[in-house]
């Protein structure tokens, strides 16, 4: 089978595709034949060499999801017949042909989607919804502030939050991504690159701050998400593009009676991960059918233009998914 393989730490241009042996199923695992996936930060990082993949799965093959259909089911696995259009997410090795995940891990492809519009779902959605819904509680009527929301991750919680009947304030530092944003439901944009963010929160607040934050920068931000969370808020870190560490005014900390949380799918036992799955499957996969929810794609390249696409996404000026595609080969 093909893949794309990082022959070593660098810039795009140590991404090869390569033949590699083609996986079998083992027990309680189906074989799906990838037809898309999709780019996300931590391919990045990982091709830098600044984020190995975890143990179990392909150290040189990136890519955290996939769409496609089953082709070969192991022993003991009854869930899906080959055949079967399916999606989600992997530790690693997405960007190849073939990948072998345990059944209860795949998600069905909603009927209408093609599979660039599948590859956009996993990684994003079952990320922020995880985000939002399963650890920061969020409630209708909540105020949320969403840092990066033109990202694939931002998009996706914008979506979810706005389904979730909470107000949502989305930060950037790009006019026309904010614009985008309005048109899947973005209440207030704030422009990061037009000077204090977090003084243009407070004025849209009315200085009443927000209940909930998800961050997707980090580093020098999070003075100003203690600054804005109103009392008793909580605030999640999913990524820190803009740094790994930041000051910590822990008297605004206790005074405000905050809670700040971490999260990371990656990395995640296989249990927590099926139970994400099935949980998304059943609670939000029908929102999709119901043209509540759509994945947002900026751009599809075909794996043979696998640098060109990293080049994109390294630029910032997407807005949601960079998808890639297998052309029939």
């Amino acid at each position: 089978m093909r893949a794309i393989v990082i022959t070593k730490p660098g810039g795009p241009e140590v991404l090869e595709e390569r033949s590699r042996p083609l996986p079998e199923p083992g027990v309680g695992q189906i074989r799906v034949r990838v037809r898309a996936s999709a780019l996300n930060r931590a391919d990045l990082a990982q091709r830098r060499g600044g984020y190995p993949a975890p143990p179990g799965v392909p150290p040189d093959v990136p890519g955290l999801e996939y769409a496609g259909e089953v082709d070969a089911v192991g022993q003991g696995a009854t869930l899906w017949p080959v055949g079967s259009r399916v999606m989600g997410i992997v530790g690693g090795g997405g960007h190849a042909e073939q990948l072998c995940v345990h059944e209860r891990e795949a998600m069905p492809v909603p009927a209408h989607l093609s599979w660039e519009e599948a590859a956009a779902i996993p990684e994003v959605f079952l990320t922020a919804y995880d985000a939002l819904v399963r650890q920061l509680g969020l409630q209708p009527g909540e105020r949320l502030l969403v840092h990066a929301v033109g990202s694939g991750v931002g998009t996706a919680a914008l979506q979810l939050a706005r389904v979730a009947g909470a107000t949502v304030i989305g930060t950037s530092r790009s006019p026309d991504k904010l614009a985008r944003a309005r048109a899947l439901g973005l209440d207030t944009g704030i422009d990061a690159s037009a000077g204090d963010w977090a003084q243009q929160v407070e004025d849209a607040t009315g200085k009443a701050g927000v209940q909930a934050i998800l961050d997707l920068v980090g580093g020098s931000y999070l003075g100003g998400n203690l600054r804005v969370l109103a009392p008793r808020g909580r605030m999640i870190a999913v990524g820190i593009p803009g740094g790994a560490r930041a000051e910590l005014d822990l008297g605004a900390l206790l005074y405000k009676r905050l809670r700040i949380y971490g999260t990371v799918l990656r990395a995640r036992p296989l249990e927590e991960k099926i139970a994400l799955a099935r949980e998304f499957a059943e609670r939000v996969l029908p929102l999709f059918a119901a043209g509540r929810l759509r994945p947002v794609v900026d751009r599809v390249h075909s794996f043979a233009e696998v640098r060109d696409a990293h080049r994109l996404m390294e630029s910032d000026a997407t807005f949601g998914k960079v998808v890639l595609r297998w052309d029939e080969g």
